[in-house]
């Protein structure tokens, strides 16, 4: 349930509220994000609901008690009626402006990372997307540069003053990874790895959640509950296309999933057209669909020789190709009275 405070309650009886939440057990959750105070109240409940709703109603200072349905009770809309905006150093996402994350797969090298960094820059891009962890299908495949990745990343962040995401896939590697990146990336398998995602729960980073391959929209809201809960808001949710019984491409793109979170959630949005199709040849037209629908961010893979790259060459652009589709998006993103700067 919620508690929604009275515009003029004061601190005192606040506190009183909170005091009483954890008194009968429960943990009080506030919402920082409106402009009345809205209390959650989290925990197993074993009362009747009727018997909280007119207790916490008949304190000082509560406006109304509301029972929500849902059972992503931070993520939900309820709780948080406005839409977040998770702050990214200088960059906003979730506000008016689509951002757009771009880089490589994997990070092979320091010349090729920051080539690549001032090259998307160049193009409209506001934060560089690379991955030092590469978790792989195949135990052979390339499995990223480690810390040295992280080290080539955060040269690059300096010289083009781009915010990082990158991915992290160990409870282990979270503080490592908070030491350099801007932006954690809970990649697909991940998603439901509770405890990584109590992990990062625990920081202050904001974190790009991607939803699993056969994962539902209500699975991904869960997911994005555990982090909230332990304290971090400042989650960003990812399609990146499920699993179908569709091959003729990597994965199937579920734009449906972009209105249902955005109706459903507080939560900014992101897609990723890169592992959405696996073929470049088919990433701006994912992504310009993904704009008119109402992403809040796009994230896509771009390499200077994709090739010869180690990981998801097929689905890169080359820099020219991105350069030309950030022009495209701009004009969808106008269309839809958002905004990509480029």
């Amino acid at each position: 349930m919620i508690i929604i405070m009275d515009t003029h309650a004061t601190e005192s009886e606040v506190e009183s509220v909170q005091r009483e939440i954890n008194r009968i057990g429960f943990r009080p959750f506030m919402n920082p994000g409106v402009e009345r105070k809205v209390i959650a109240v989290l925990g197993e409940l074993d009362v009747r609901k009727a018997d909280l709703v007119d207790q916490f109603k008949s304190m000082d200072g509560v406006a109304r008690v509301e029972l929500i349905s849902d059972l992503w009770k931070l993520a939900s809309r309820s709780y948080h009626p406005e839409p977040s905006v998770v702050q990214v150093r200088d960059v906003k996402i979730g506000a008016d402006e689509v951002v757009v994350a771009a880089g490589p797969c994997s990070v092979e090298s320091e010349r090729q990372t920051v080539e690549l960094a001032h090259a998307v820059k160049a193009a409209g891009a506001k934060m560089l997307r690379g991955g030092a962890f590469k978790p792989r299908t195949s135990p052979y495949s390339f499995q990223g540069l480690g810390e040295e990745g992280l080290r080539i990343l955060a040269k690059a962040r300096e010289e083009t003053g781009l915010p990082i995401v990158t991915e992290v896939m160990d409870t282990h590697e979270v503080d490592l990874v908070c030491k350099y990146a801007d932006v954690l990336q809970i990649g697909a398998r991940n998603m439901q790895n509770y405890a990584l995602l109590k992990k990062v729960g625990a920081t202050k980073h904001p974190v790009v959640l991607k939803r699993g391959l056969g994962s539902k929209v209500r699975d991904l809201l869960m997911s994005a509950e555990y982090i909230i809960s332990e304290g971090n808001q400042n989650v960003i949710l990812c399609e990146r296309g499920i699993t179908t019984f569709e091959d003729s491409t990597r994965n199937t793109t579920d734009i449906n999933a972009i209105p249902v979170l955005k109706q459903w959630t507080h939560l900014p949005v992101m897609l990723d057209p890169s592992h959405a199709t696996g073929h470049w040849q088919f990433v701006g037209s994912i992504a310009r669909a993904a704009v008119a629908a109402g992403v809040d961010g796009i994230l896509l893979e771009v390499h200077g020789d994709p090739s010869h790259a180690m990981s998801d060459g097929p689905q890169s652009l080359k820099p020219e190709n991105f350069t030309a589709l950030m022009r495209q998006l701009s004009k969808v993103a106008a269309a839809v009275e958002r905004t990509i700067q480029i």
